[in-house]
Parts: C-alpha cells; structure tokens; sequence
C-alpha cells in the first residue's frame, strides 16, 4: 500500500529553516521563520514563565486528563485577557472559550466546527494571508475563497475594494479577519475600519472569524484587541481563535484556545457539544502544561506584571526595529521608499522585492527570506542590520 504515495514538495518556511542552518557563512541572516528573537538571535523562556514552571513543578499533584474542552480556568483567564471583564461578563453564557493545542489546534477545532454548523460555507481569507490558513481550514473540507486586502504597491490596505467584497458575501459564509498584527503584511486595521466592517457584517449578516496570534506585539495588550471587542460586543456571532506561542513565547507547548459568541446561551450549550466531540475525535485531550503556565501568570499579580513587562520589551524591540530599518535603508542610499515599514505592526512586513532577487539575497548574501519577501523584522540585531542593508541595496542597483 506505501508504494504508492508520492513525495510531496517541503514547506517554504520549514525548507528556508534547514538551508539556513546548512549555511556555513558567518554573516547569514534568518529572516524567515516566525518566531521572537531577541538582540542575540535567540528565543529565550521568559522569566515569568520559568517561575511559573518551578511553581507548577513543585506543586502539581496529578497528570490526569483535563478533559476535551480543556482546563476551565484557563479558559475563563484567556477569555479575560482577549475580551476583559466587563465584557465578557456582559455575555455571560453567550461566551464559551476552549483550550487548544496551539493557534494551529483552534483554528483547526474552529474549521471543523464550521463544517458541522454549515457545510457549505465558504470561509474567506485575506489576499494575502498566512500560508497555513489553507490547509488548516482546507482540510476540514471547507471551501476557502480570498477577499482583497494589501497592495503591494502602495503598501497600504486595499480597503474600499475589501469592503465592496464583504457587501457581497451572504449569511452562512465565514470571513476571517486578523486580529492585529497581520501575518505576513503587517499591515493592520484602524478602529475606524473595524467599525465600518462591524457595521457590514451586521448589514450581510456573515459570521466574522478573528485569528489573533499575537496579542501584546503590536501596540499593547488592550489596543491589540479593540477590533475583537468590538465585535463581540456588536455580533450576534463570533469566533477567536488566540494563540500563547508569541506573546507567552510557548510555541512548543501548543497552547491556544477558541472563544465562540452565539446569540443565546441555549445555542451556545448546543455548540459546546459540538467543539468538543471535534476535540475528541482529533486529539481527544488537549496537552496541559502550557496552560497551566499561563493560567498561573494570569492569575498571579507578581507573575502578570513581570510577563506585562517582558511582553512590553519585545513589543518595544519590534517597532523599535522597525523604526532602524527604514533609517538604515535610507542611509545605504536605497532609492525606494520602505518608510512603510515603520508604520506596521507586529514581526512582519514584506520588504518587496521580487522573488529574483529575494534569491540573490539567499544565494549571494546569505539572508534568508521567503519568495514573497515577507521579512520577520525581529531576525533583525545590530550585529547584522549594517550587512542586511548593503546587501539589500546591491541586490535592488543589481
């Protein structure tokens, strides 16, 4: 039976990771995968997370299982944390948040949850979007189309042509919006387009999907969720999906949730059933110590104020980076203007350049990025932004 499958081609992202790590040039720069780093080029446990685990360590009692929907303390905390208290006292019963493995797990639980609400429902994404939309929500047996969001040229969101899009979309369709921070354009929504896109949803009656991966890294941990909370308190219907890998740096912990809105208690008691048989028939039990970590952090004042503190040094290297870039191109005597850079948020932004000379950068330069030039802005240091800047400027006079 084996013999028949066929290879199939590497992952982008995860192919650029094992040729920059076969790289035996010294100034090679990793630009592509997505993950914090720090001025030294590492992704270092946080400190508030390291007591957390001491403290977990010297106290935890059992490793039973927490059950499909996962801890309900920490699902109520990360509900508090995407949504606040009053808010998410005000919907009550309305609200149910259940732990995932990772933003990949919820996004995957939510999918499958779309697909037992409305099978033909078609789920439309950003043009761009993160790359693992697709096969996340694809496998689910969801029909995805794409929506128009960035321009390339300009650098700026397509948003009038957004909106036209969205004025077409019917009720028992799916949109899926970035929280903040978008993956891979960096380029986020005002809170005055997140009304005018409340205001549409309400008018074509569409159910509004909200990745939000990075909560904290774009500009605060409240601002990050103004377009989410604002939603949830206008819509009849809402999903989250929230991820703990960036802002919690837990990425191999695989530590998420779902947080679902309906327009009843009644119909949320009856969607719970369905999340959770999804769970159980795909992982059955979601991992705990993640959860566990942040659950703690969240509920302890010392452990909550030195994660803020963290949290808000690597929001501050980010835009801080962000800021040097557009500098450094400048005074390498770069024509084109990439003061873009410096407007938008959270770790990536492409740096477009076409996919030629994103190769000239690999192959010549040793700076690796993927063929859409989206640049993880945090791969960036003061060791290497010199060298990142000639570099670049060669290979756009080339």
């Amino acid at each position: 039976m084996f013999q028949s499958l066929q290879a199939l081609p590497a992952d982008p992202i995860l192919g650029l990771m094992a040729s920059y790590r076969a790289d035996n040039n010294p100034r090679k720069i990793d630009l592509g995968i997505g993950i914090y780093k720090d001025e030294h080029g590492n992704t270092p446990v946080m400190a508030a997370v390291k007591k957390a685990e001491n403290s977990i360590l010297a106290s935890q009692l059992t490793k039973s299982y927490v059950g499909p929907t996962g801890a309900a303390d920490y699902n109520d905390s990360v509900a508090k944390l995407l949504l606040g208290t009053t808010l998410m006292d005000s919907l009550g019963k309305r609200r149910v948040t259940v732990q995932s493995p990772g933003g990949c797990g919820g996004l995957r639980l939510a999918a499958e949850f779309i697909k037992s609400a409305n099978s033909g429902a078609t789920v439309w994404v950003s043009d761009p979007t993160w790359a693992n939309h697709m096969p996340l929500l694809g496998s689910a047996g969801l029909h995805i189309d794409q929506y128009p969001y960035y321009d390339y040229a300009s650098h700026s969101i397509r948003f009038e042509e957004m909106l036209a899009c969205l004025g077409n979309i019917k009720a028992g369709d799916v949109v899926m919006l970035h929280g903040c921070c978008h993956n891979p354009c960096g380029a986020d929504l005002s809170q005055e387009q997140w009304r005018q896109i409340r205001n549409i949803a309400l008018q074509q009656g569409f159910t509004v999907f909200i990745d939000l991966a990075y909560q904290g890294l774009g500009d605060g941990l409240e601002e990050d969720v103004y377009g989410a909370r604002l939603l949830a308190e206008s819509l009849p219907e809402l999903i989250v999906v929230t991820s703990c890998s960036k802002n919690f740096g837990l990425y191999r912990e695989r530590t998420g949730a779902m947080t679902l809105v309906t327009d009843s208690d009644a119909t949320t008691a009856i969607a719970t059933t369905q999340i959770a048989a999804a769970a159980r028939a795909m992982y059955s039990m979601p991992p705990d110590h993640g959860a566990a970590v942040v659950q703690l952090i969240l509920n302890d004042p010392a452990l909550r104020s030195e994660w803020d503190e963290e949290l808000s040094t690597m929001r501050g290297r980010i835009n801080g980076l962000r800021a040097q870039l557009v500098k450094q191109f400048k005074a390498a005597s770069i024509d084109e203007d990439f003061s873009f850079i410096k407007r938008e948020k959270g770790m990536f932004s492409f740096l477009g350049v076409n996919v030629d000379q994103v190769q000239s950068l690999i192959n010549d330069y040793s700076i690796y990025l993927v063929n859409s030039s989206r640049i993880n802005v945090a791969g960036v240091n003061s060791d290497n932004i010199d060298y990142l800047a000639s570099s670049l400027a060669a290979v756009l006079t080339t």
